[in-house]
């Protein structure tokens, strides 16, 4: 249940899933998609020599503040996710073929997301939490990445990683380390946690 009397709750996001994941949880909340050019923020990030969940951090905290300049008083949730193979960052795929390529590059190997969101209100973070679960993909054939690209189609191309775990994509995994929230791109459950505080969520 969410509370009556609070702030009004944004989510400055346009991925489907957080939303939802939101949604599920009951509370009441607006989508705010920010126009910030993350790919220029993310090699400004590279050339100073930034880790990934720094990255990740300052992409979350930069879309926020942009939705937040145009709705004062309201809490602006922003959120980020970068994947991270041994130093390689990946970002969604443009289309089916660099999915292939990309899902082969991670093809027995693991990697971390380093996810970030935070709040923002009134331009200032107020709160922000990072996790970086692990995940190690099997060594599939090329035959079953066919089918699986052919079986899930464009829906591939909505994450870094070119997968959905809640879907098919979880075949494709033979260790996961860490909260299946985050791995989702949002760490749900500290955030209930700072909403339940601010009367957003009820105690």
């Amino acid at each position: 249940m969410t509370g009556s009397s609070h702030a009004p709750v944004i989510l400055a996001s346009a991925s489907r899933v957080r939303a939802s994941l939101l949604t599920a949880a009951g509370l009441t909340f607006e989508v705010v998609v920010s126009a910030v050019d993350e790919d220029e923020i993310k090699r400004s990030l590279r050339a100073d020599g930034a880790d990934v969940a720094t990255a990740a951090d300052t992409l979350a905290l930069a879309k926020a503040q942009r939705v937040s300049q145009r709705h004062p008083g309201a809490l602006v949730i922003g959120a980020d996710q970068i994947l991270d193979c041994n130093g390689t960052w990946f970002d969604k795929p443009p289309d089916i073929a660099h999915a292939r390529a990309q899902l082969f590059a991670l093809r027995g190997r693991s990697h971390i997301l380093a996810t970030a969101v935070c709040v923002v209100r009134n331009g200032e973070r107020i709160w922000h939490a990072r996790a970086q679960p692990r995940l190690t993909m099997r060594t599939f054939t090329a035959d079953f990445l066919d089918r699986y690209l052919e079986r899930e189609g464009a829906s591939v191309l909505s994450s870094v990683g070119a997968y959905r775990l809640e879907g098919l994509g979880v075949q494709l995994f033979a260790a996961i380390d860490g909260d299946h929230f985050s791995i989702l791109g949002l760490p749900l459950l500290p955030l209930l946690e700072f909403l339940r505080q601010h009367g957003v969520v009820e105690r």
